[in-house]
């Protein structure tokens, strides 16, 4: 068995961006839009910080209380995404029930959406029109040529049809040529479905969704969601992300890979 660990690659990554950064007049700036409070949405938000400063760059924060109507965020996105000074920007979330999120997302100009989640940007992807890749494919795609797992002709299994993990790796999926199935809802857990994969995506959160019993001898398993029981995963699977370290610090590089291929354009 062995372990796809994103955090070595991201460390390249980073080098890679600071070096680069280094010979720029103006420092590439993410904008960051939160809104309310929510403690797993500060975390992440914290890592994306942490980083920028690492490699040089800048970062602002947009903070919106929780009540805010969608037309009032929609307004304020306007003044935000047309500051000259942002170079990209990003929606942290989830956002509060009663705002219309793809809605907002769309407010994103596709030649700032470093998360590429607005309809424009998905619709693009969809049909090979980008620059850029989402992050968590970008994560994705690079564990694969740094451990040498083809992709091409095997049969993948997306488990989980959210906006971050499960729609743009299955659309990359199939655009690689890949035989892909997804299950969106993981009340519709086929363990069947699951066993004749080669390859399993998992982006749903589901803590331990996934058990030894549910995967072929020698998959290749990539959880993205912690939805993997890692201990009788890993007995069964060639490749498998770890714990900690896997597709999580290569996802937040790739954003930050996208700010600056999108601030030069």
């Amino acid at each position: 068995m062995i372990l796809l660990e994103g955090k070595p690659i991201a460390e390249e990554i980073k080098a890679r961006l600071k070096t680069e950064i280094t010979k720029l007049q103006d420092k590439p700036r993410l904008a960051i839009v939160i809104v309310g409070d929510n403690t797993i949405s500060e975390k992440f938000v914290s890592l994306k910080e942490k980083f920028a400063r690492e490699i040089g760059a800048e970062t602002r924060r947009y903070e919106f209380p929780s009540d805010i109507t969608t037309n009032e965020l929609r307004s304020r996105m306007r003044d935000l995404v047309h500051e000259a000074r942002n170079d990209g920007v990003i929606v942290q979330l989830p956002l509060p029930e009663h705002v219309d999120t793809q809605g907002i997302l769309n407010a994103v100009v596709p030649e700032k959406d470093v998360d590429m989640l607005s309809a424009r940007a998905v619709g693009d992807f969809q049909v090979g029109k980008y620059k850029t890749l989402p992050p968590v494919v970008g994560a994705i795609k690079a564990l694969f040529e740094k451990y040498g797992v083809a992709i091409h002709g095997k049969r993948v299994v997306v488990i989980g049809y959210g906006r971050l993990v499960g729609q743009p790796v299955s659309v990359w999926a199939k655009r690689e040529g890949v035989i892909t199935t997804v299950i969106a809802d993981p009340s519709q857990f086929d363990i069947e479905i699951i066993k004749n994969a080669d390859i399993v995506i998992s982006g749903a959160g589901a803590p331990n969704l996934i058990r030894g019993e549910h995967i072929t001898e020698g998959a290749v398993v990539v959880d993205a969601a912690t939805d993997i029981d890692f201990e009788s995963v890993s007995e069964k699977a060639t490749f498998i992300t770890p714990r900690v370290g896997g597709v999580g610090p290569l996802t937040v590089a790739f954003v930050f890979e996208n700010l600056l291929a999108l601030s030069r354009r």
